[in-house]
């Protein structure tokens, strides 16, 4: 089985297993209990920095989801991709992490590249992705017999058409499955060329309170065009095609309810003029 490298463990997260559970088991003091009232989780969306970033917000998601039966495979949406990108998918072999490889759930992946037109995605493919490795460990440790099947979503129609077409396979099929959209928020700063706001306590209450504060109310409202409408005019999601994935996939599970579980901002962590949002929100059916 060809096992794709873990590139970002060592700096975007602990390379060592023991130290990777260490910091997972820290993200989860404290976290906050369900609040989904009896319902269950189908999935979420998380961010995707480094874990001394956001490591906690995704961390207390996946915890929820972890709270009922254990899935057969997660589903994880991705990618740094345009509108110009097309929906692509990592059918085969494996993804190292900390704990050990995760396998890609293969009959999953080629039962979905019969139903929708996708690019395939090589299992050694040689440029790391953030968006969808740094979620691993956390899944791995969590779900440790659970599969994966990775796919990159771009803010188009044709993405949605894979995550919906993906959502009613899992439904086909019966077993529990999860979905996750990876995707920090608004990146602002003279760093990212984004700063309407100008600098200081100006900008920053700018990106809490109208530019983050608006694409994580389309997440909730579950519209997932509206996800992608909103991001590709106010530049305030990095990844929306995989949130919005996540979401459209989500609906095709039964997901009725989404939940706002924890918000914050890189300069909760280090101060700066360039800094990004992160959410964790929960579907819930």
């Amino acid at each position: 089985m060809r096992v794709r490298k873990a590139y970002l463990a060592g700096s975007w997260y602990p390379s060592d297993p023991l130290a990777c559970q260490s910091q997972i088991e820290s993200f989860l003091l404290g976290a906050p209990s369900p609040k989904g009232e009896g319902a269950e989780a189908v999935g979420g969306i998380v961010p995707h920095a480094g874990w001394d970033f956001s490591g906690r917000i995704a961390a207390r998601v996946m915890a929820l989801l972890a709270r009922g039966e254990p899935p057969s495979t997660v589903v994880i949406f991705g990618g740094h991709l345009g509108p110009w990108s097309k929906s692509r998918v990592m059918a085969e072999g494996a993804w190292d992490t900390p704990f050990g490889p995760i396998e890609v759930d293969s009959i999953l992946a080629r039962e979905l590249m019969k139903r929708v037109p996708v690019n395939q995605e090589s299992p050694t493919h040689g440029e790391p992705d953030n968006t969808i490795e740094v979620q691993l460990p956390m899944i791995k440790h969590l779900f440790p017999k659970t599969k994966i099947l990775p796919i990159w979503a771009p803010p188009t129609s044709q993405g949605l058409e894979t995550a919906r077409a993906c959502g009613g396979l899992l439904r086909e099929l019966g077993t529990r499955c999860l979905v996750l959209g990876s995707t920090d928020l608004t990146h602002y700063g003279p760093g990212y060329g984004f700063r309407p706001a100008g600098s200081g306590s100006r900008a920053e209450s700018f990106v809490r309170e109208v530019s983050d504060k608006a694409i994580i109310e389309k997440i909730l409202e579950m519209r997932p065009e509206g996800i992608i409408e909103e991001a590709l005019a106010k530049h305030n999601a990095c990844c929306p095609g995989a949130a919005a994935a996540a979401v459209a996939c989500g609906l095709e599970l039964g997901a009725k309810k989404a939940q706002l579980v924890e918000y914050s901002t890189s300069l909760d962590v280090m101060r700066g003029e360039d800094f990004v949002g992160y959410a964790g929100i929960v579907l819930w059916s």
